[in-house]
């Protein structure tokens, strides 16, 4: 009979990592103990990956939030700097916009709309067109966004956004004005000083306000990208990818994770003798179809991964191949011709009729958002995941 199961995902159980633990030993030794509990083997192109919040934890890489103010204070001047296009999170942002206002004496604050990069909405685009609202070119003030959406609240938090960091705001002591647009000139009208807080455009962002004239243009992949009094840093992300740890503490996306992915492959190598592929996973990247909300609040899926894992899928389509290329066929005489087709495949399938409709992006960010809704964000404790057949295809037995 031949084989009938295809790709599994298992979520690895792990200790509480803290600050200075060994992490590659530690998910080496997970897997490893899973194997012996659950009884699988392995085998050469399995997956192990990590969540990047452990592999923070055990680098220790913290800041506080005076740490944050610090920065702020030291790179702005102190005095009125506009945070433009934050996401909307009590996790993500509060704390970080908490700091920036102890760090400067009035905040503008200008909010994407009708929804925030990731898609957390402040109101509806069926409102905005039911009030004559032009996303692309009408710039709000908070007093007339109040007149034509009222005191809208998230969805699934219950709460509203606006006043909720327009408050977080004025209770740090800052002055704050809040205004609503998606060009980012607009800031400009209010402070040649600006903070970019958008993830995934901030180099577009930061290159338009550089050409219309600002004077200080950062991005939170520019503060903390360096340590403040100790601190903990991203070289490269700085804040982008951090997340509350305490009420004064914020945890960053790991760094120099490739030195740790390359050495647990090696081990892992060692100890069962296959080529077990290897990575780092953050947000994975995938849509809420309820909620909106486009889960990538990451600068990247994968800050780090085995070679093994680079690249795009390269796949025929079964159900085009079964419609089409062998519709007179059906049972043995089908299931052989498909397989042979597989089996004479092109190394590099596209642009080809019969890979349509096949997944076009990165193997890394297919296996994050894999591994992310494997791992779960709550209390499963499975901040490991281990991946069985990931690359087989139906020729496999």
């Amino acid at each position: 009979m031949s084989r009938m199961i295809g790709t599994v995902s298992r979520g690895v159980r792990a200790p509480i990592i803290r600050q200075g633990d060994d992490i590659v030993k530690i998910v080496t030794d997970s897997v490893l103990e899973a194997s012996a509990d659950a009884g699988f083997k392995f085998y050469d192109r399995d997956i192990v990956a990590m969540t990047e919040a452990i592999v923070a934890r055990a680098q220790g890489n913290y800041a506080t939030v005076e740490d944050i103010a610090t920065d702020i204070k030291t790179k702005f001047g102190g005095e009125t700097v506009g945070v433009i296009f934050p996401i909307l999170s009590r996790n993500r942002f509060a704390i970080c916009l908490r700091r920036i206002a102890k760090g400067v004496k009035k905040v503008v604050l200008m909010l994407s709309y009708p929804s925030d990069e990731v898609g957390n909405h402040l109101v509806s685009i069926d409102a905005l067109d039911e009030k004559g609202i032009d996303p692309y070119k009408d710039v709000l003030s908070l007093e007339k966004y109040r007149e034509l959406f009222g005191y809208e609240k998230h969805r699934f938090t219950g709460v509203d956004y606006v006043e909720y960091y327009e408050q977080l705001i004025r209770d740090c002591g800052a002055d704050v004005e809040i205004v609503f647009g998606n060009n980012p000139k607009a800031i400009l009208d209010y402070t040649k000083n600006v903070l970019c807080c958008d993830i995934h455009t901030r180099a577009r962002t930061k290159r338009i306000l550089k050409a219309a004239g600002a004077e200080i243009v950062l991005g939170l992949d520019e503060i903390l990208n360096a340590p403040v009094n100790g601190s903990g840093y991203n070289e490269n992300y700085g804040l982008l990818g951090s997340n509350k740890a305490t009420e004064d503490q914020v945890k960053l996306f790991p760094r120099d994770c490739q030195p740790i992915v390359d050495a647990i492959q090696q081990k892992l190598f060692e100890a069962t003798g296959k080529k077990i592929e290897v990575m780092v996973y953050g947000d994975g990247a995938f849509k809420d179809p309820v909620g909106k909300i486009w889960e990538l609040a990451d600068p990247v899926v994968s800050p780090a991964y085995t070679s093994g894992l680079e690249g795009t899928p390269n796949e025929l389509k079964l159900k085009y191949l079964a419609d089409n290329d062998f519709s007179d066929l059906s049972g043995d005489e089908l299931k052989a011709a498909i397989k042979s087709k597989i089996q004479e495949k092109d190394g590099d399938l596209v642009g080809q009729m019969a890979s349509e409709g096949t997944t076009p992006r990165q193997l890394t960010d297919l296996i994050g958002s894999l591994c992310d809704l494997t791992s779960g964000s709550g209390d499963k404790g499975t901040p490991i995941v281990f991946i069985q057949g990931y690359f087989d295809n139906y020729t496999t037995e």
